[in-house]
């Protein structure tokens, strides 16, 4: 059985969704991110714009295996908001992917069940609001080997039909590839048999 090597994601942020319940206003965001670094500048920009809003709830899910996921219910009573937004993602089998609701208290307190059912709806909303994509998990390699060898070793490149992420073209060579996973056990025996080529995995 081939091994899985793909995953669903978002293509592009989503459109700004509002969901109201009970005069309360909850605003949801879906953005594409592949590292945590993202993840607090797109919730820092979330605060300048919303600036008098309370509740800056979030959830988010990078990579695939392993993966790491994270919840904040910011302020809201525990697992009421945070835990709901990642449900959507886990219920639409999404990775690289953040969503973050701000909420805007509208005088009439929900319960945990109406904050619970407000956070999971507008966490659908906004992945509904998304295009959803799919993309190959990806193996990278460090190919090294003398100048004299270049041609055998890009024909290979261009029959395998790999991807070159960075090359440096010197005395001696050294070509970073990328292939899904699925085909990096063939690439990788390929060139290990090429005595003239050391390959390793990044």
């Amino acid at each position: 059985m081939t091994p899985k090597d793909t995953f669903q994601t978002i293509a592009v942020p989503s459109d700004e969704i509002l969901f109201k319940e009970k005069n309360s206003k909850f605003f949801a965001y879906a953005f594409p991110v592949i590292s945590e670094s993202e993840v607090k500048i797109h919730i820092d920009g979330l605060r300048k714009k919303h600036f008098n809003a309370v509740h800056f709830c979030y959830a988010y899910q990078i990579g695939t295996d392993p993966y790491q996921f994270r919840t904040n219910d910011d302020g809201e009573p525990s697992n009421s908001a945070g835990i709901p937004i990642y449900g959507q993602i886990q219920s639409f089998s999404l990775t690289n992917i953040l969503i973050v609701v701000v909420r805007f208290f509208g005088g009439t307190k929900l319960g945990v069940g109406g904050l619970i059912t407000a956070y999971k709806t507008a966490a659908a909303l906004a992945i509904e609001a998304a295009t959803i994509i799919e993309k190959t998990i990806d193996v990278n390699f460090i190919l090294k080997f003398d100048y004299q060898h270049i041609n055998k070793v890009m024909r290979v490149i261009k029959e395998k039909k790999l991807q070159i992420v960075a090359q440096n073209l010197d005395e001696h060579c050294e070509i970073e590839i990328k292939t899904r996973k699925s085909n990096s056990p063939l690439v990788k025996d390929f060139f290990s048999s090429l005595y003239e080529v050391s390959v390793n995995t990044i």
